[in-house]
């Protein structure tokens, strides 16, 4: 019988995601395809440092350890390196001890064919046009920031070291963009009035409310009490638009850990505190902030099918 990803929760890293490849990135930017072929060839024995979704990504890895029957977790390099160039990615998985068996090795060519064929339920990247793609797809996905310290995030960490803390942003994220759309058009005061108004309805789906709802499941089958797995919604919403989004949860069977109705205050700080592994938001302003203290991923709006068109020569 062939393998099957359907009972699974698959994650889909780039190598730049999973490890640190500054020095890499800037040889390819700045030298070209070849100089950067050249470059992880001559040192594909070297051992890439952790990356900005390292450490999410091996304790994602580590829960398969608390199933007897079955390996919930996939975790799918998904890169655009050449197979030539991507050994010495895998050498420092091997090195890492990263139980990741499957990938695709695009050679520079679009990875966004190949995220619905490997049912991903995540995918974190460095490159946004593969993450708008995936976006796009109706897939949770992010670009991930590069601009923090990657040891300096270990280090905060390791006080968290069974755990997985996972913070998300909520309109356009966890929740569609409907609301988000009435604050950019009429401003804070019509979007509260709205909010209120339809307190009791629930908001459409985000790109990312689907990775929740099977980060709940996986939740409440290990067993909440002994489960690693922590979740936070760190948002700017305060009352009265907070009761749309509890009932929204409410609604969906999802428990939600840690809630965060900040009332437009900045998020940096309570990230840290929180010790997200990653935060999901769909604005830079946040994201450039939030990624001083703790691994993060800006989420693009999703591109509408009339806009796609309107964009084609």
């Amino acid at each position: 019988m062939a393998y099957s990803l359907d009972d699974k929760m698959v994650i889909g890293v780039s190598s730049r995601a999973l490890f640190d490849m500054s020095v890499e990135n800037e040889i390819f930017e700045n030298e070209g395809v070849e100089a950067y072929a050249a470059y992880q060839i001559e040192h594909e024995n070297e051992v890439l440092k952790p990356g900005p979704g390292f450490e999410l990504i091996k304790k994602l890895l580590r829960l398969n350890e608390s199933f007897r029957d079955r390996e919930p977790v996939e975790v799918v390099i998904m890169s655009r390196n050449s197979s030539d160039t991507s050994i010495r990615v895998f050498n420092s998985i091997d090195y890492y001890g990263l139980k990741i068996t499957r990938a695709v090795l695009a050679s520079g060519a679009s990875l966004a064919p190949y995220l619905s064929a490997f049912k991903t339920d995540l995918f974190l990247s460095a490159y946004e046009d593969d993450v708008q793609s995936a976006i796009d797809s109706g897939i949770a996905a992010g670009i991930i920031c590069t601009n923090g310290d990657n040891e300096e995030y270990i280090n905060n960490l390791n006080a968290l070291a069974e755990e997985i803390r996972i913070a998300f942003d909520g309109d356009a994220v966890v929740f569609s963009d409907e609301s988000e759309q009435i604050y950019q058009a009429k401003g804070l005061s019509a979007f509260e009035e709205n909010e209120a108004i339809h307190a009791d309805t629930p908001l459409s789906k985000g790109p990312f409310a689907k990775f929740l709802i099977k980060l709940s499941i996986l939740q409440k089958e290990i067993g909440r009490e002994k489960c690693p797995i922590r979740t936070a919604l760190v948002t700017a919403r305060s009352a009265p638009a907070h009761m749309r989004v509890l009932r929204t949860l409410r609604s969906w069977n999802v428990g939600v850990d840690e809630v965060f109705f900040l009332g437009g205050m900045e998020k940096k700080e309570f990230l840290k505190a929180f010790g997200a592994h990653i935060f999901f938001d769909d604005q830079s302003v946040h994201i450039d902030k939030a990624s001083e203290a703790v691994p993060s991923a800006r989420v693009p709006y999703r591109r509408s099918i009339k806009e796609n068109e309107s964009n084609d020569p």
